[in-house]
């Protein structure tokens, strides 16, 4: 294990840094929907009968299911379930009554490969506790429903050669409050896609003198501020890195005008994620994909750069944009990504769980012929399928966000060297501890 040094800062920068987390810590734990609640009085304890919580298909699944509150296992309660597919409406609906503080609930099997989800609720003093698990059953034969265009390498190849005749030019501006003894961060904007346009990023390089990897971490979705503190331990462990922006917004924008931003840009029908999907060359995604190689050519010119390990990573948004990256750009050596979005989107057509955004579930007229077609050349599993460097992958099984169908299917389609890390108990997170795997794993595969 690698060991991080304690950090030096002045009290300008603690007063900062400690502002931040606390507006962070507020501004996030209302939103965060985990399976046992932050300081939560009741806590749910359900243990599949297969350890590794994966099953054979037509093999049957049961869940002994206990609930606690103040510690102390409930004994006097009724247990409502559903089952059902993965991300799909339940078909099975039943009570059970607490035997001695435990149930025992069948969960059937699959025919076909897939995850079965169990939905628990129990009510409380008046109050509602609500819980969820999936297991899964012949995983590892989980395949895309998206196929591939017969153009897609082509087309991208195409597009990639349009971007580069776009003039280049960086701005890097240094932020000292990011930056201490052992790191310094700038604010990097590049111009990229088209004359006129940029993205962003915060870049963290280790003081120490010496030639040093590089990562390239692109965001996960929304418009939001982004700062680069969670991850300056990679800099300080000897790691170049680069957080990336893909708006054209300022990442050092307040929270108030990025709502504003965010606003403008609309939600459900109307937000980025479907802007354009009528047509492959107007998806708004398309700068992300396009701008990330241009990034990749700023952090070539790195005089700090080793010239042997350029790294993508990223989660949920930027997972998938870290993949869509190492498919796309040869210069990059190894891909890391915790469950990635974007992926086989179309997967819903199947009657299973589609990836992130969930066209078909969660929002309206995306059936159509010219959105699915511009959805398989925007698709992760497609991009995975030309990686041709190691890969890190993680997610979890109870993750309603980025389902554990999607991850498996893009896992499945890569065919280089790779290594999972699979967390059933998560949801749409990684631990801290994760985080640090990950860099372990990076620096591991070290050239």
């Amino acid at each position: 294990m690698f060991a991080i040094e304690p950090r030096k800062i002045n009290f300008k920068q603690a007063v900062t840094l400690f502002l931040i987390n606390v507006i962070f810590f507020a501004l996030a734990l209302p939103a965060v929907a985990e399976n046992n609640p932050y300081r939560s009085d009741v806590v749910w304890v359900t243990t599949p009968n297969h350890h590794n919580w994966l099953y054979k298909t037509n093999e049957n699944a049961s869940v002994k299911v206990s609930l606690y509150r103040y510690g102390m296992r409930v004994t006097d309660t009724e247990i409502e379930y559903e089952i059902g597919p993965d991300m799909l409406p339940s078909d099975t609906f039943d009570k059970v009554a607490l035997d001695n503080g435990e149930a025992n609930i069948a969960m059937g099997t699959l025919t076909a490969p897939g995850f079965k989800a169990l939905r628990l609720k129990a009510r409380i003093d008046g109050k509602t506790y609500q819980h969820h698990i999936k297991l899964g059953f012949s995983v590892d034969e989980l395949t895309a429903y998206t196929k591939m265009p017969d153009d897609f390498s082509v087309y991208w190849q195409q597009e990639l050669k349009k971007a580069e005749t776009v003039p280049y030019k960086v701005e890097k501006t240094f932020v000292p409050e990011f930056s201490n003894e052992l790191v310094d961060c700038y604010l990097v904007k590049i111009q990229a896609y088209r004359k006129g346009q940029y993205v962003y990023g915060y870049l963290t390089i280790p003081k120490q003198q010496g030639k040093f990897a590089v990562v390239i971490s692109p965001p996960g979705a929304g418009i939001k501020p982004m700062t680069p503190e969670k991850h300056l331990f990679y800099a300080e462990s000897g790691i170049i890195r680069f957080d990336m922006e893909i708006h054209g917004i300022r990442p050092d924008l307040d929270r108030p005008t990025y709502n504003e931003i965010s606003a403008a840009f609309g939600e459900g029908n109307n937000s980025y994620l479907t802007n354009g999907l009528d047509n492959r060359d107007n998806y708004y995604m398309k700068k992300a994909y396009i701008s990330m190689p241009r990034v990749v050519d700023f952090l070539t010119k790195l005089p700090q750069w080793d010239a042997k390990n350029m790294i993508a990573q990223g989660g949920s948004q930027g997972g998938a944009l870290a993949l869509v990256l190492a498919g796309l750009d040869k210069r990059i050596t190894a891909v890391s990504a915790n469950h990635p979005a974007l992926s086989d989107m179309a997967g819903y057509k199947e009657g299973r769980a589609g990836g992130y955004p969930h066209f078909f579930t969660k929002f309206s007229g995306m059936d159509t012929p010219e959105k699915v077609k511009t959805m398989a050349y925007y698709d992760v599993v497609n991009f995975a399928r030309f990686i041709d460097v190691p890969v890190f992958m993680t997610w979890g099984f109870n993750d309603n966000t980025c389902p554990p169908t999607t991850c498996y299917i893009v896992y499945n389609a890569i065919n280089s060297e790779k290594t999972s890390l699979i967390t059933p108990i998560n949801e749409h997170w990684v631990s801290t501890n994760t985080r640090h795997k990950i860099l372990d794993w990076i620096k591991a595969g070290l050239k």
